[in-house]
């Protein structure tokens, strides 16, 4: 009777164990659909002749480990902060720290505060990933020096997700170049002394991604103060001044 009893015990676990991976995979499964049908819709989305002051924005920041993704540097925390035009939605923020098992280097500790021991026990890569999307949907993304945070996403989307990222990601030059042509590509510290914005938070990717929110809100200002109504305008204009 009592190995009876350690069979059905044995069963039960097993059963129950596989019905929780399901319901994980099936969750997963529900949200990567999502993504893919969010990649659909911002195909069809007019966003170029939406004007300014109703464009919904995400703005964000990586921490990452290093410089080159594709030589095993990975990310470390995400943060993001919604606006609608040059509104920032203080309300709507995101972070979150990626699980890794690698210890991170004690410039890299020091630089962002992040420690290891955080990252062993921070959420799977994939879980914050989708996360992320959900936070994001169809919003246009800003980045400053975005070619950092593509770089990070492209291969961290493939790596987690099979799927590739391909979300339109705005640079902060984009719209600094309109009224500072000669400008050249500044750090934070540096753009947002020049627009007056205080330095705070340096280095955590939320605090960096609301310092770039103030940044974008600064400069989308001044493009419309200029006469640009869209994304459309800024970039015919920019297409020609460089030509």
């Amino acid at each position: 009777m009592n190995e009876m009893i350690q069979y059905f015990k044995q069963i039960s676990g097993k059963l129950g164990s596989n019905l929780y991976t399901g319901f994980q995979d099936t969750h997963n499964l529900q949200q990567l659909s999502f993504i893919r049908n969010l990649q659909k819709e911002m195909k069809d989305t007019k966003v170029l002749d939406v004007p300014l002051h109703e464009l919904n924005f995400t703005v964000f920041d990586l921490e990452t480990s290093g410089f080159f993704p594709e030589k095993g540097d990975r990310i470390l925390s995400i943060g993001a902060v919604k606006m609608k035009g040059t509104t920032i939605i203080s309300d709507q923020t995101f972070y979150a720290l990626l699980k890794s098992e690698h210890p991170i280097s004690d410039e890299i500790s020091l630089l962002t505060k992040i420690q290891t021991d955080e990252l062993h026990n921070a959420p799977d890569g994939k879980e914050v990933l989708l996360q992320f999307y959900q936070f994001i949907k169809k919003d246009i993304l800003v980045a400053h020096h975005s070619k950092h945070e593509k770089a990070f996403m492209q291969k961290s989307c493939w790596d987690h997700l099979k799927i590739r990222f391909v979300h339109r990601i705005i640079d902060t030059s984009f719209l600094i170049r309109l009224s500072n042509p000669q400008w050249k590509s500044f750090s934070l510290d540096d753009t947002c002394q020049k627009c007056g914005i205080e330095i705070k938070n340096r280095h955590h990717a939320l605090g960096d991604a609301m310092m770039t929110a103030q940044i974008w809100g600064y400069y989308l200002n001044k493009a419309q103060e200029m006469g640009f109504k869209n994304l459309r305008e800024v970039y015919e204009y920019l297409a020609k001044s460089y030509n």
